[in-house]
Parts: C-alpha cells; structure tokens; sequence
C-alpha cells in the first residue's frame, strides 16, 4: 500500500472553501477540517478550554462547561496581542489533532484526504502537503456572497478579508487554483479536475 496523499486546501472568507471541500469529500476523499477540529478542541473539560480561560477570563465558561464563543472572540480580536496570545494556545493543539486524523485515516488505507485549512500558507502548514488547492474569488463577489447568504455587514466583511491573507498570496503558492468567480457548476468542474489529479497522482 502506498503513501496516502496530503491534499492541502484554503481559501479567504467567502471565497467558496467549504463547497469545494464538499464537492471532494462527495468524490470520495475525507476532509479533515479545522475548523471543525478547533470546536472539538474547546470542548468541555478539555485542556485547551482550560488554558483559553485562563488566559481570557474564567466566565467564558458557562455552568455546563461549554464556552462563550462570542464573548471569547470579543476578547481574542479586540487587539492584535490578545489574537496572538490566543493563537498561541489554539494553533499548535489545532496542528497537533489534525495530524492525528490525518495519521488516523492513513493507517485506514486511505488514498488521499483533504486537509482543510484557512490558514494554510500563513502557518507554513502547505510544506507537509502533497498538492495545495486554492480557491479563489475576486473581493466584491466574496463580500457580496458573505452580505446577501449569511447576512454579514459589508464593512465587516472587507476588515475580515483586508485581515487574511491575499488571494495573490495563495496565487502564488498554490500548486492548483479553483476560480470561484462563476457558478456551482464552473466550480464543479474544476473540483472534478483536481479529483483526477488527486487519482494520477495516488
């Protein structure tokens, strides 16, 4: 059996990163998410929650145990220092767990898994990947999409992406694009591309 392929995927807020990891995990290829895994990480009890609120303010723990994900992001955002100290905490337990589902779906016999990363090429994660996917879409379509589907406010929205990394950024570092300019169909089409890569290369 040979190695299982690391498919790293990322893309800015809005860009269409959750569907294309839909679509490949449809064709078939587990998606390990982090975002998923940094929820699973605050779970009650868990040593992690415990040192966020240390750190924050032990009244984000409301009595059931669970965190106040609002208040904490509240906390965590309002200055650049305070996203640090909270990163600092989060980002090696969030590499740490992804790695063990990683670890855990290779020694399953898995072919290739996607590993679905926000932050991919800013924490130097892509270096372990096999093949790295960016999608991309131009800021107004993001914005519009984040506006009229999930009713976020424009201002908002654009500090968001200001604050992540440029989509010239992931341009020049990704092994393959997916332009997400078009419809679901355009999309898809070029997800059932990589799919075919992913099987070439596997």
């Amino acid at each position: 059996m040979g190695r299982m392929l690391r498919i790293g995927l990322t893309g800015g807020i809005g860009s269409g990163k959750s569907t294309a990891a839909r679509l490949l995990g449809e064709a078939g290829f587990p998606v390990v998410d982090a975002d998923q895994v940094a929820r699973d990480i605050m779970d009650p009890g868990s040593p992690v929650l415990e040192k966020v609120a240390e750190a924050f303010g032990a009244d984000l723990i409301d009595e059931t145990g669970r965190l106040n994900r609002g208040d904490l992001a509240r906390r965590a955002f309002a200055t650049e220092a305070e996203t640090e100290k909270l990163n600092a905490i989060t980002h090696p337990a969030i590499r740490t767990e992804a790695e063990r589902r990683l670890t855990e779906l290779a020694e399953a016999g898995t072919r290739a898994a996607v590993y679905d990363m926000p932050l991919l090429f800013e924490l130097g994660i892509d270096a372990t990947m096999d093949l790295t996917v960016a999608v991309v879409a131009d800021v107004d379509v993001r914005v519009r999409r984040l506006v009229e589907q999930r009713g976020l406010d424009e201002e908002d929205v654009r500090n968001r992406i200001a604050r992540q990394v440029s989509d010239e950024v992931r341009r020049a570092k990704a092994d393959v694009l997916l332009d997400n300019n078009g419809t679901l169909e355009d999309l898809r089409r070029q997800v059932n591309t990589v799919c075919e890569q992913i099987n070439a290369l596997s």
